[in-house]
């Protein structure tokens, strides 16, 4: 596959000797929208750990955008979002208090820092929101708030590990618009889901099971 991303051969992660990813092979193509589709359990989460550089394989090798993740985890920090299932933002915290930790985190440069700041608050539509404490927000915004640190970094590959799981329906269309909106910006986009629905909004995807990838191709 040309202009290969993401590279898995044979990747494996167990936890006291069970497999929780077992084996799994794929590529993944810059621009793609490539989703990650299966069940609570299937090893989607713990995928996205390893190729994100937060979790050790137990065996197999992961390459991400020419870097060796396996060799050095810290090598995709910055090139990669990673945002996980779960919101780790801080609820004392206002929304823009928030993302400019996430620009000290990232080390984003000062003279830079309030345009890209305005510009994820109006990408994501949080600006009516900017003053308000991150707990206040609805379950759509909170994930948009996430969404918008992790592009703090300005990455060229972004997992998103089910961002709309428990978001209303409207909310979950309108954060796909953002999605969409990155991906025409050249970003590359790994989304996990059990939503069948969001499985055709993507260009492939890989269905997982049991740790195991079983399949992949196109939604149809």
């Amino acid at each position: 596959m040309s202009d290969t991303v993401i590279q898995i051969t044979n990747l494996c992660r167990e936890f006291d000797g069970v497999p929780a990813v077992d084996a799994i092979s794929l590529e993944i193509s810059r621009g793609e929208v490539f989703g990650f589709v299966g069940p609570d359990g299937a090893g989607k989460t713990t995928a996205f750990r390893m190729i994100s550089g937060v979790m050790k394989p137990t065996s197999g090798s992961l390459m991400v955008d020419g870097n060796d993740v396996v060799a050095d985890p810290e090598s995709v920090k910055l090139g990669v979002g990673y945002m996980p299932q779960t919101f780790g933002l801080y609820g004392d915290l206002t929304v823009v208090e928030n993302l400019e930790f996430y620009a000290d985190l990232y080390s984003v440069p000062p003279d830079i820092r309030p345009e890209r700041l305005e510009k994820l608050l109006a990408f994501a539509r949080l600006q009516p929101f900017k003053t308000r404490l991150a707990r206040n927000l609805s379950g759509g915004m909170k994930q948009k708030l996430a969404l918008a640190a992790t592009l703090m970094s300005d990455p060229s590959v972004l997992l998103l590990d089910e961002p709309t799981t428990g978001v209303d329906p409207v909310s979950r269309r309108d954060f796909w618009r953002i999605l969409y909106e990155l991906n025409k910006q050249g970003v590359t986009l790994v989304v996990s889901t059990p939503y069948m629905d969001e499985a055709e909004r993507c260009t492939r995807v890989a269905l997982m099971f049991g740790g195991k990838v079983v399949a992949v191709d196109t939604p149809d």
